[in-house]
Parts: C-alpha cells; structure tokens; sequence
C-alpha cells in the first residue's frame, strides 16, 4: 500500500491530499529515509512524521487489504 493512502486509511492523517503534500515537503521518514508518497510502505516499518516542533514515530503493525470503518489495530506508537 503507498505511504499516502496507510497515513490516511490508518487515521494518522485525515485527508489523503494532506498526506501527499506532508509527504513531498520530505516531512516523512521511513527507517530513517526521507520518502515520497508513493513509497510501498510494509509490516515492520518506522515512520517518522514532523508536525511543527513535535515529532511523531510509530510502527507499522498491520496493512489492511481493505479500508473499512472497524479496521484493526495498524500501528504501534513508539
């Protein structure tokens, strides 16, 4: 799944837009790389994303096949 669509399916980021433009600011890191939206992100992966001062990190635990509202848990913040 691109790293736009999971930011925005896994409820990290609201829009998928927003996730895309964050994205090509190089604002997003996986495994310490600066990544573009269309980075095929996978179960294991780091993700670091820079909101202003603040810094958020997580885990990438699971990738759904599907988007539904009862998704299960795909992140693990660390």
């Amino acid at each position: 799944m691109r790293l736009d669509k999971f930011l925005k399916v896994s409820r990290v980021i609201k829009r998928r837009t927003v996730a895309n433009d964050v994205a090509d600011a190089g604002r997003v890191m996986v495994n310490g790389k600066v990544v573009k939206p269309s980075y095929e992100v996978k179960i294991g992966d780091k993700v670091q994303i820079q909101f202003g001062d603040k810094i958020s990190t997580f885990e990438i635990i699971n990738i759904p096949k599907v988007a539904g509202k009862n998704i299960e848990e795909m992140i693990k913040i660390l």
